[in-house]
């Protein structure tokens, strides 16, 4: 399975990749995934030339590519002024229509203080939603007290958790009844006698017996 991180941080060395180092670490010890990273900050000019001329650079297309083909994504962004980054927000402003509908994410930010942690749910969760990406129910909020403290592993764990399950379940068909033993490629039944209601009503009448 193929893990992408999206990390938006701007300095060198980031707390942004740091947190998403991690994360991806944590899949990787409960699922066999091939990691990823897109750096925004190596992609900002090809972005800004986007939206000017509607046409992606030979990296943006690259990251567009990973990010599209992979079967889970973690995001994580700095937070400025108590939202997501608009470089984070402009990379994902330039994907097609539906790109991530269905795929599972992992949301994380970093801040200078936990007063911004709420960003998660304000900003960051309707955001995917919106773009239909099945996001896990665990973000993860990385204020600069966290580091080092207790905590914050936990949340790390817990999210990379539930990221590995939704990815480990769609890769083995969950959609497709996999979790009652069924097989990805069970047939459908096309031998059902579809009974109209106004036909089913009219007998149960004649019966005497009532609709339950």
């Amino acid at each position: 399975m193929k893990l992408v991180v999206v990390s938006a941080g701007l300095s060198v060395p980031s707390s942004t990749r740091l947190l998403a180092d991690r994360l991806a670490a944590a899949v990787g010890r409960r699922a066999p995934v091939d990691i990823e990273v897109v750096e925004l900050r190596e992609l900002a000019v090809e972005i800004a030339h986007h939206f000017t001329n509607g046409f992606p650079g030979r990296a943006l297309s690259a990251a567009i590519d990973a990010v599209t083909g992979a079967d889970g994504l973690i995001v994580v962004t700095p937070v400025f002024s108590a939202s997501y980054s608009g470089l984070f927000k402009s990379f994902f402003d330039v994907l097609d229509k539906g790109a991530l509908a269905g795929k599972p994410v992992l949301i994380a930010a970093t801040g200078g203080t936990a007063r911004h942690s709420l960003v998660l749910e304000h900003a960051l969760r309707p955001l995917f939603a919106y773009l239909r990406a099945v996001v896990v129910p665990t973000g993860v909020y990385a204020a600069s007290e966290d580091w080092g403290a207790e905590g914050l592993e936990g949340r790390i764990d817990r999210a990379a958790g539930e990221l590995a399950g939704l990815m480990t379940g769609l890769s083995t068909g969950l959609s497709t009844g996999l979790s009652t033993g069924q097989s990805a490629t069970r047939p459908v039944r096309d031998d059902y006698d579809v009974v109209p209601f106004a036909d089913r009503l009219a007998a149960l009448s004649r019966g005497g017996g009532g609709l339950g």
